[in-house]
């Protein structure tokens, strides 16, 4: 399996985790007092790195450190809004467009040889 494709599949996995880690809590655990938030929280976001630093460690094998970080930038986006639409329920609107297209332009400049 080339680099590229092990390090993206092992980000997404990652940062659905990290995804939840960060905001699920203000669904699940709103009427919680915020230390338990933080304990949950850590316990989902250890899984987080358990993807991610493999991910980062075999995609340095050939990639850049500034293109690992657009990708883990395109990928949270990617990840995020489904998250923020499905999950959360909250409305899509057109600035996660706008911040799609920012992103596409990341990547084209740190990819560009």
């Amino acid at each position: 399996m080339p680099v590229i494709l092990k390090t993206t599949s092992l980000l997404i996995v990652s940062n659905l985790f990290m995804t939840f880690a960060w905001y699920a809590h203000l669904k699940n655990l709103g009427d919680k007092k915020w230390f338990i938030a933080v304990v949950v929280s850590w316990s989902v976001a250890f899984f987080e790195y358990m993807f991610q630093v493999p991910a980062n460690r075999i995609g340095y094998t050939q990639l850049s450190l500034g293109q690992l970080k657009i990708i883990q930038e395109v990928i949270t986006l990617s990840v995020f809004v489904p998250f923020a639409v499905l999950y959360m329920g909250k409305p899509i609107n057109i600035n996660y467009l706008w911040a799609g297209l920012c992103l596409l332009g990341a990547v084209y400049f740190i990819f560009k040889a």
